[in-house]
């Protein structure tokens, strides 16, 4: 896939809540009840990432699960990084 420039990624990132752009990663933070939840909630993501073969970094800080994607064969973003956050939005 293509890398997307400024314009195109701008206007997907509209489409999103709560992500924002971190040092070319699209990146959100999900707050979930406790942490079991998060566990839950990162194993989803995995299968998720399997599925796109695309996979995202994760941070499990507690309740707290942080999700970064980024396409790293194109170095910047790309339309898989905004199908996963598509994705993980959806669980």
């Amino acid at each position: 896939m293509a890398r997307l420039n400024e314009y195109e990624v701008e206007e997907r990132l509209e489409r999103l809540q709560d992500w924002s752009i971190v040092d070319d990663e699209i990146v959100r933070t999900y707050t979930l009840p406790s942490f079991p939840a998060a566990l839950d909630f990162v194993q989803e993501v995995g299968s998720i990432a399997e599925n796109l073969n695309h996979h995202p970094r994760i941070v499990i800080d507690y309740k707290n699960v942080t999700l970064a994607a980024t396409t790293h064969d194109e170095n910047g973003l790309t339309e898989k990084d905004f199908q996963l956050a598509e994705a993980c939005d959806a669980i």
